[in-house]
């Protein structure tokens, strides 16, 4: 009698948390949450999420962020996501991209890398022989791309002034720049040229007025 009071007890307590996870909503998409679609990071965290939102979280963090940890989307939480814990709910391609970053992560530790700005091409370069190093050439597709700020290469112009590159001038203006070897003005930014004499210069620019 014992034992069947103490299972029906259990019972009522298993039915009164599947009401309660009725009741909660995501925390992104505000939709009900059902009991077998509810966030579940492998026991170690548990939050207000459900696993189609979890599964596009993930697929941002990865295919476009390139993140290897993805980390629990709660606040204050920090808790790392286990992929083959969601292995059910992506698709194969994104979960292989995750492992692959993962893998990467671990081989290439101390190394300074970055993936390849050409959208088409996207594939991981390796600074293996350490430096500053910025004009790079893309070992897959060949096309130039700067090392520090991971964008195509901006000729002429400084990583806080490639927004400026806006048309086909733009770019042929700081090709000629690269190739003459022009420096800028520290002060004003305008493009210094030494034709001879001494090495100080002045920019007229600073002083016209």
């Amino acid at each position: 009698m014992g034992n069947l009071l103490q299972k029906n007890s259990q019972k009522h307590q298993e039915d009164e948390e599947e009401d309660d996870d009725s009741t909660l909503a995501c925390e992104i998409c505000i939709e009900p949450i059902s009991s077998n679609k509810k966030f579940k990071n492998n026991h170690n965290c548990t939050h207000s999420f459900c696993m189609d939102c979890m599964a596009s979280y993930i697929q941002v963090k990865v295919e476009d962020q390139y993140v290897p940890d993805v980390a629990c989307p709660a606040l204050d939480c920090g808790h790392l996501l286990d992929p083959l814990h969601y292995l059910p709910i992506l698709p194969a391609k994104l979960f292989t991209k995750w492992s692959d970053l993962l893998c990467e992560k671990v081989v290439l530790l101390g190394f300074e890398r970055c993936y390849c700005p050409n959208q088409t091409c996207s594939v991981l370069i390796v600074n293996e022989c350490g430096g500053n190093v910025r004009r790079s050439k893309c070992p897959n597709c060949k096309k130039l791309f700067c090392f520090q700020c991971k964008s195509p290469w901006h000729s002429g112009y400084r990583c806080d002034e490639r927004e400026e590159m806006r048309d086909v001038n733009d770019m042929l203006f700081g090709e000629l720049v690269e190739t003459k070897k022009w420096s800028r003005c520290p002060s004003c930014g305008h493009c210094v040229e030494l034709v001879e004499g001494c090495p100080n210069v002045s920019c007229k620019f600073v002083f016209s007025f």
